[in-house]
């Protein structure tokens, strides 16, 4: 099947790789909820991505989502370090 320019509708001219884009969304979820399981999916993500991708230059996104997954991990480093210097976290539930 072929789309109105003459050109087979499955191909584009660049094609992002599904296990980037699953880890840069994990890394970028990873700031706000559950860093320290989302950081490692992030990395784990992106370092499949990069080895898929060819070496036409294709692997930023997957890149990115690394590179997102280590900063989600020192995120949650940084959380636990100053939990542990103010007595842990407290959670109060109404007055």
């Amino acid at each position: 099947m072929t789309s109105y320019g003459g050109q087979p509708a499955a191909r584009s001219g660049s094609r992002t790789h599904g296990l980037a884009i699953a880890g840069l969304v994990c890394g970028i979820v990873g700031f706000f909820f559950l860093n320290v399981i989302l950081g490692p999916l992030a990395i784990i993500f992106g370092m499949v991505a990069t080895r898929q991708s060819g070496a036409k230059g294709e692997h930023g996104m997957a890149r990115a989502s690394v590179v997102l997954g280590i900063v989600d991990l020192v995120i949650f480093a940084i959380l636990m370090i100053v939990a542990a210097n103010n007595g842990g976290f407290h959670w109060y539930v109404g007055s």
